[in-house]
């Protein structure tokens, strides 16, 4: 494995490590997918007002990756302390852009100001707020269905009662395309259980009982007259 020589007095320059096989292009096309680079070469251009032009590029990205590996092995140590640095500066933000606000003469500078003040006041608690996240996860809950209604209702949750199970497994086998059961409240008082209704047409009379026979003399008691 070739690891070419960083050039002297160049903090811009970064550290390659080429695999026996590989060109220089390919080196540096699979340089420019490390994470660690991409971070190294922002934070690099962002931070020269605060550190200077000679900071070093393998550096910060030798950082970066010290920082994944933590991360990887379950050390979220340096996120929290990333997360409580940030809204502190953003706290320090708000509070110096309200009071330039409050010295402000004029209604156009002065909701300006106010609004920058505020904007930073909200991203202070949301990063807050992902700190105390990421110290103590929320817990998922679930919670069971319940059917509240006012006034009559029916519903059907599962198998109607009665319904043959492995008829039920079936419709449940096909995409659960189960036909909807005959209400039974339409059904009279009177029908014998375990019986349904006959929906067929009614009977053609049969002709071999054609003679009545006459029905005999009621004896009845006289009804005396008061």
């Amino acid at each position: 494995m070739t690891q070419p020589k960083k050039p002297a007095g160049n903090p811009k320059a970064l550290n390659l490590t080429r695999p026996p096989g590989q060109t220089e292009a390919q080196a540096l096309s699979r340089a420019a997918l490390r994470p660690s680079i991409n971070g190294a070469s922002v934070i690099e251009a962002y931070q020269v007002n605060l550190m200077g032009k000679d900071v070093d590029l393998s550096e910060l990205a030798a950082g970066l990756d010290d920082t994944f590996k933590r991360v990887e092995d379950g050390d979220l140590s340096t996120l929290e302390a990333m997360l409580l640095a940030q809204a502190t500066a953003l706290q320090t933000m708000f509070a110096s852009l309200a009071r330039r606000a409050a010295t402000q003469e004029h209604l156009r500078q002065y909701e300006t100001f106010m609004g920058l003040a505020l904007k930073a006041q909200a991203q202070s608690r949301a990063t807050i707020s992902a700190l105390v996240d990421l110290k103590h996860p929320r817990q998922a809950t679930f919670v069971k269905q319940a059917n509240i209604a006012h006034g009559p209702q029916q519903v059907n949750n599962g198998a109607a009662a009665g319904a043959d199970p492995e008829r039920s497994a079936q419709a449940r086998a096909h995409g659960n395309e189960t036909q909807p059961q005959q209400n039974k409240l339409l059904e009279p008082s009177y029908v014998q259980p375990g019986k349904g209704m006959d929906a067929r047409a009614a009977k053609t009379p049969e002709r071999s009982y054609q003679t009545v026979e006459a029905v005999e003399q009621v004896h009845r008691t006289e009804k005396r007259r008061g």
